[in-house]
C-alpha cells in the first residue's frame, strides 16, 4: 500500500463534483483514491455519498491504515486481535488514533459511565517512535496484570531491557535550538491494548511535552504524557524516552522507553491503582477526528501547575501546624512554670 496522504487529499476527493466521482467504477475509487487516504481522510470520504461510504468501510482498507500508522501492530497476534475488535480494524483505529488527553471529558469528570468489563488480565503495549518522519523504534511488549507482584509493585512498563539499546539518527544536542529541534521532530505513539476486552487507547501526547538534557551524562530525556483523573485527583501517565551514547559524530541510542503513572504528590502509583485508572480510560468515548496535538502539552502544563499549587498548600498547612505546635509548647511551659511557682 502507498503511504497515506494528508487529510488534504480527502478535501480534494470529497468536495469536488459528487456526480463525477460516483460515476467512477468502484474498483477505480477503491484502488486509486481510497487507498491513498489516511484514517481521518477516509472517514471524511465515507460521508460524501452512499457509494463512498460503502467502499470506505472495507475492512482491508482500515487494516492497511492501522498497520501503516502504527507499524508495531503489523505482527500476527495483533493482526488477529485487531480483526476481532467489535467493528474490526476501523474500530481499533478509532480507539487508538485520538490523543487520550482530549478524547472525552467523561474520562476527566466525576460522571464516568458504568464500566462493563473486568480489569484486564493482560496489557499489550505497541510503541512506535519517529524522528523527522522516519521510524526509529517499533516494539510490542506484553504485560500480565493478574499477579500480586504486579498489583502491589509500582506500575511500570519498559519497552527495552536494561542492557538493550536502539541506534537512531538523532544528533547530540549542544544548544537550546538543537534541543528544540528534537522536540519538534520527535513523535511517539503508545497504543495500550486490552486483548480480553477488545479495547485500545493512545497514551501519548504525540510530541514531547518536555525535552531536557542531563547536565552530567549528556543524555536527552524526552517526556510524553497524558493526564487522567484518578480517585484522589488528576494523575499523569508519563512516557519517558532516554537517548544517549552512540558513536562519535553519529546519532544517539534509545536507552529507555518506559511508562509510569504519577499522582500530584509525585508518587508513582502501584499496579492495582494504575490499572483501575487505565480501566476507566479505556471506557472513554473516542473518535477518529478527536486529535489535537497541542492540547497534550497544555494538559501537562496544567497538571504541573496543579502540582505546584498543591505543594504550596501543603507547605502552608504544615507551616501553620508547626506554629500551633510551637505555641502550644510555649503555653504548656508557661502554665507548668506558673504551677511550680505557686505551689
Amino acid at each position: 500500500m502507498s503511504p497515506p496522504s494528508s487529510s488534504t487529499a480527502a478535501a480534494t476527493s470529497t468536495t469536488g463534483d459528487q456526480a463525477s466521482i460516483s460515476s467512477l467504477p468502484p474498483d477505480i475509487l477503491q484502488t486509486h483514491i481510497l487507498t491513498h487516504l489516511d484514517g481521518p481522510a477516509l472517514a471524511s470520504a465515507a460521508c460524501a455519498s452512499k457509494q463512498l461510504s460503502s467502499l470506505a468501510f472495507q475492512q482491508h482498507l482500515w487494516a492497511d491504515i492501522c498497520h501503516s500508522t502504527f507499524p508495531s501492530t503489523d505482527i500476527s497476534r495483533l493482526r488477529n486481535l485487531i480483526s476481532a475488535f467489535p467493528d474490526g480494524p476501523r474500530s481499533f483505529f478509532s480507539a487508538a488514533f485520538p490523543l487520550l488527553s482530549v478524547v472525552d471529558e467523561a474520562i476527566n469528570s466525576g460522571n464516568n459511565r458504568a464500566v462493563n468489563f473486568d480489569l484486564p488480565l493482560e496489557l499489550i503495549s505497541a510503541v512506535d517512535i519517529y524522528y523527522r518522519n522516519q521510524l526509529i523504534f517499533s516494539r510490542v511488549v506484553e504485560t500480565e496484570t493478574e499477579s500480586g507482584w504486579f498489583r502491589c509493585s509500582p506500575f511500570r512498563i519498559d519497552m527495552l531491557d536494561p542492557k538493550d539499546t536502539c541506534p537512531t539518527p538523532i544528533p547530540h544536542p549542544n544548544t537550546d535550538d538543537e534541543r528544540k529541534s528534537i522536540s519538534d521532530e520527535l513523535t511517539l505513539s503508545w497504543i495500550l491494548i486490552d486483548p480480553s476486552g477488545r479495547r485500545a487507547m493512545n497514551l501519548s501526547s504525540h510530541k514531547p511535552v518536555s525535552v531536557q538534557r542531563h547536565w552530567l551524562s549528556g543524555e536527552v530525556h524526552a517526556r510524553f504524557a497524558s493526564v487522567l483523573r484518578g480517585e484522589k485527583g488528576f494523575v499523569q501517565c508519563g512516557i519517558l524516552v532516554t537517548c544517549g551514547g552512540g558513536i562519535e559524530g553519529g546519532g544517539m541510542q534509545v536507552r529507555e522507553v518506559s511508562l509510569q503513572v504519577e499522582d500530584m504528590d509525585g508518587v508513582f502509583l502501584n499496579g492495582k491503582g494504575s490499572l483501575g485508572i487505565l480501566h476507566k480510560a479505556f471506557e472513554g468515548k473516542k473518535g477518529i477526528k478527536g486529535r489535537n496535538e497541542g492540547e497534550g502539552k497544555r494538559k501537562y502544563e496544567g497538571f504541573l501547575e496543579m502540582k505546584r499549587e498543591r505543594k504550596e498548600r501543603k507547605v502552608r498547612t504544615e507551616g501553620t501546624l508547626d506554629i500551633l505546635c510551637v505555641a502550644f509548647g510555649v503555653l504548656a511551659s508557661v502554665f507548668f512554670a506558673l504551677f511550680v511557682f505557686f505551689t
